[in-house]
């Protein structure tokens, strides 16, 4: 079928709300139509010479991308009545249901805002499942919605594999990318999949994401995988359709940028024909799935009723051009297919249009009348689980004695029989304990597997666990997380490191935006358990500058739901390391173990050859709970100083030195979790404290020191004398220039004496 532009356009083509037009243009369309009628085929036969598709497969694409577009309508309408709260549609891009149709309910499916009908479609996988009802409680934030319990109008489906996404702007490409190598790798180190072994990712985005620098990593790692001959089951699906919200693709980008590129597949398919683009989606699965190579499968789409309901694209797009795109709309060519085969008369046809229209009108009619949250605590319900006996008893469970023994090498050589050592061979010794633990867990990063990273904290791991679960990744943050949350995906336990704490920064949406919300917009029902090791904060004398010291430390407090330990000596990184796992395991956290790079080789304290820095291996039914901190000094209470970290240490001497000035007993409180911070731990020892000193390395305007201090304040103690010691709002400068603007010992004794000075001149 030729669609062709009026040249004198009518008066209704100049209307304002192009969701009117087009769904005129659809009954126009029918009313006139006037081609040839076949004889209708059977439902095993093509729906038209010479195609895959069949009379059955076409009917039900058609009946899904009905569904869809009626879904887009229906909250253009009830949006503005407050009924519907998004109105970002699918229409134009509903050839995606041939995607829906030709995988597997269990291939895993990441997908972008316009795939109504991918999930129309993919809804006939499973029985009694219901897409206009799911989706009208989607749109309605009810919290009755089966996706995201009206948290988020998200794409997501626990039953059918459709792991929500709330930010479709590439930031998905990663974590789809690494499902696909979890898929894989589970196979080598005998991990029971979730799903069947031959599953496939499934991944779609549009032109203008393909862009983004997140989506480029995904391609470059699939490529990079693919070119050492490990199998990447992917199939990015890119739905073209020609705009980026308001800026235009070039005419054949997306061609000509992937169309050769090594290692990664390239297939065309027509996602406006059914009939003709069955075939192309069809072969695009059937060889990602059964060569395991990653494959991008460029799908043609266009764009109609513009970008979401507050987009009156008639303001900047002329009427010419809207009229020639909304001709292009894949749903004329679906009727003119219907119509064509016999499948269907005008009549028939137009009944079935308005039939589907009833039904999306009549659920959202009743998902408007299901409950909303309206409560604080149901909204964050799934935000931040915690069961603490269960993770205490999974974080202190020891029934992998036999194991130990084999990878240390023998009882007199666990870590627990050795003399004192220091943080950075504790944490070892906890790695290959977890190891042992958990068969699931994999280690990976930069450098980490025979080099054993660039402190040697993974030394030996790569030896005895092998390169199946310690393992060298490319230089790319962003895909190290992706990774992470692809294995989590298959029900693996990822410890991925970044190597230095400026360096999540390059990837901290994948934490973010991505990993830390799973939870959240699932309602619960995916999690992505991980516990990614940071190497960082500050006084790496010798090697350092600004990305060797890093202290922003706000860009982790300010993700929701995160937990973030930070242990400044080795027997509490064994034991926050054992919780921390348990978290994930148990509860599904994501967690942060920051790593002070300055405390992995001290071994003294106060003075050289003291030792006092090492701590002897904690036994493995200690484990250290949630939000506990560590007290030196319990009983005095002149002055509280309030840390973390490298603190923790510096406080102590300064301590002496306070003592000595100013006869003052002096209190140091470790915090060791700084998120969330255990408030009610720190209002204790703020109640008990003559004076408070709070000692954070993280800058003065965003550090760890502001929640402190409001924990203080809003128990009623903001009263007590308290001065804060505190970085400089700058970055770190190399050499001894760096101890310029991070706090030091001179500064905690100097705060101690303006608290002393504020006493006797008040």
């Amino acid at each position: 079928m030729t669609n062709t532009v009026p040249t004198a356009i009518p008066a209704r083509h100049r209307n304002v709300n192009r969701a009117e037009v087009c769904d005129q243009n659809f009954v126009e369309f029918v009313q006139n139509w006037s081609g040839e009628v076949r004889r209708a085929p059977r439902a095993d036969e093509p729906v038209l010479p010479g195609s895959l598709c069949n009379a059955l497969d076409f009917i039900e694409l058609f009946e899904s991308q009905l569904v869809s577009r009626h879904l887009d309508l229906m909250a253009r309408v009830l949006r503005v009545k407050n009924k519907v709260f998004y109105t970002i549609g699918s229409s134009g891009h509903e050839g995606n249901a041939m995607v829906a149709r030709l995988t597997r309910h269990t291939d895993p499916a990441f997908l972008h805002y316009r795939s109504g009908a991918f999930m129309a479609e993919r809804f006939r996988k499973l029985p009694r499942m219901d897409p206009i009802m799911d989706s009208a409680l989607s749109f309605a934030a009810s919290k009755d919605d089966p996706a995201s319990g009206g948290r988020q109008k998200v794409w997501g489906s626990k039953p059918l594999w459709v792991l929500p996404q709330t930010s479709t702007i590439a930031s998905h490409l990663p974590k789809a990318l690494g499902t696909a190598v979890a898929i894989e790798q589970a196979k080598r180190i005998k991990h029971a999949l979730p799903i069947p072994d031959d599953s496939i990712a499934i991944c779609s985005f549009g032109d203008a994401s393909s862009n983004h620098a997140t989506a480029q990593t995904a391609f470059n790692t699939a490529q990079w995988t693919a070119y050492q001959k490990l199998p990447v089951p992917v199939l990015f699906v890119c739905e073209d359709n020609g705009i980026g919200i308001s800026v235009k693709t070039p005419g054949g980008w997306i061609a000509n940028a992937f169309r050769n590129r090594e290692g990664l597949d390239y297939f065309y398919a027509n996602g406006l024909d059914l009939a003709e683009g069955f075939e192309q989606v069809a072969r695009a699965v059937y060889h990602c799935r059964t060569t395991r190579r990653p494959t991008f499968l460029h799908l043609r789409t266009t764009r109609i009723m513009g970008h979401a309901g507050t987009d009156f694209e008639i303001e900047w797009r002329s009427v010419e051009e809207l009229v020639a795109v909304e001709a292009s709309d894949p749903l004329l060519r679906s009727a003119a297919i219907a119509l064509e085969s016999g499948l269907f008369t005008k009549e028939s046809l137009l009944a079935k249009y308005e039939a589907i229209r009833k039904k999306c009108f009549a659920a959202a009619e009743e998902a408007d009348r299901r409950p909303k949250l309206d409560k604080l605590a149901d909204v964050i319900a799934p935000l931040a689980p915690y069961t603490p006996d269960k993770v205490a008893a999974e974080a202190t469970r020891a029934d992998y004695a036999d194991k130990r023994i084999a990878v240390f090498g023998s009882a007199d050589k666990l870590p627990e029989k050795l003399p004192p050592r220091h943080l950075a061979i504790q944490i070892n010794h906890a790695l290959h304990d977890l190891f042992c633990k958990y068969p699931e867990a994999l280690l990976f990063g930069e450098d980490v597997a025979q080099k054993g990273g660039v402190y040697t904290v993974t030394k030996g791991l790569y030896k005895a666990f092998k390169s199946a679960r310690v393992f060298n990744t490319l230089l790319d943050e962003t895909m190290i997380l992706g990774l992470a949350q692809g294995y989590a995906n298959m029900g693996l336990l990822p410890i991925p490191e970044i190597q230095y704490l400026a360096y999540f920064h390059n990837a901290c949406d994948q934490i973010r935006g991505e990993a830390a919300s799973l939870q959240f917009f699932s309602n619960n029902q995916y999690k992505n358990p991980m516990v990614v090791r940071i190497a960082g904060l500050g006084y790496q004398r010798g090697f350092g500058g600004h990305f060797h010291n890093d202290n922003s430390i706000a860009a982790l407090r300010d993700i929701p739901g995160l937990v973030v330990g930070c242990a400044s000596r080795g027997d509490d990184a064994a034991t926050m390391l054992r919780t921390l796992a348990a978290l994930a395991k148990i509860d599904g956290r994501v967690s942060i173990f920051l790593e002070p790079i300055a405390l992995y080789m001290t071994k003294d304290l106060y003075e050289a050859g003291d030792g006092q820095w090492l701590t002897s291996y904690p036994p493995l039914d200690q484990a250290m709970p949630l939000g506990e901190g560590r007290v030196y000094n319990d009983a005095a209470n002149d002055l509280v100083i309030l840390t973390y970290g490298n603190g923790v240490p510096m406080s102590l001497r300064a301590a002496r030195e306070i003592e000595k000035k100013l006869g003052w007993k002096v209190r140091i409180v470790d915090l060791r979790w700084v998120v969330p911070l255990n408030e009610a731990f720190i209002a204790e020892h703020a109640k008990s404290a003559k004076r408070i000193v709070i000692v954070d390395e993280g800058r003065h305007s965003a550090g760890v020191g502001e929640g402190v201090i409001t924990a203080i304040v809003e128990a009623g103690q903001g009263a007590k004398p308290l001065k804060r010691v505190v970085g400089v709002d700058a970055y770190t400068p190399l050499a001894g220039a760096a101890l310029l603007v991070l706090p030091g010992e001179a500064d905690i004794v100097a705060a101690a004496v303006v608290l002393l000075q504020r006493h006797v001149f008040s």
